[in-house]
């Protein structure tokens, strides 16, 4: 994540990688587990916590538009914090991350959306995210999903089992596309 941060403020963006752990590091899957089990299990505390990243954000740094970006549990918090602040969010970038399908909470959505996700994954199956997509559409909001046929869960992460270079490459490129519009 950190170097997802400096990537993105490589490219000219204020980059912000929030702390959704309270202030641990994980160092094996195993803790990165629990702590994602923490932040799941209080969503009113880690909305709390992105609101005041948002905050800085536009009070500290004087960002004029803000968007979210997150792989796997980020991925689902970018989504969730689109729904959190819909009116406050100017875009959101999900790679691989748990989808919301229910199209009251969708049509609260105000920017445009963009989505990665991996025709392999067993976590986040290609049918729901096809139903994430249709509903997204019914709703009359704008997104742009993928999903890489050949590519797993995290194929965009160079450090995991998973990593897709190709799949990730063409994601980045259109996040970066994305990002820019």
């Amino acid at each position: 994540i950190r170097m997802m941060t400096k990537r993105l403020a490589g490219l000219g963006f204020n980059a912000l990688a929030v702390d959704m752990y309270n202030g641990q590091v994980a160092s094996s899957p195993e803790s990165a587990k629990k702590y994602m089990q923490q932040a799941q299990s209080n969503p009113q505390g880690a909305i709390a916590n992105l609101e005041q990243a948002r905050q800085y954000l536009n009070e500290q740094q004087n960002a004029e538009n803000i968007g979210v970006i997150g792989w796997c549990f980020g991925g689902g918090w970018s989504l969730q914090t689109a729904l959190a602040m819909p009116d406050e969010i100017d875009a959101t970038v999900i790679y691989y991350g748990r989808l919301v399908t229910d199209l009251d909470q969708l049509r609260t959505l105000n920017m445009p959306i963009l989505g990665f996700f991996g025709g392999q994954d067993q976590g986040i199956p290609p049918k729901k995210v096809e139903e994430f997509r249709s509903n997204l559409e019914t709703v009359g909001r704008d997104a742009e999903i993928y999903i890489y046929e050949e590519a797993g869960h995290a194929f965009a992460n160079p450090s995991g089992e998973r990593y897709n270079k190709e799949a990730a490459r063409d994601a980045w490129n259109k996040t970066k596309a994305f990002l820019n519009e």
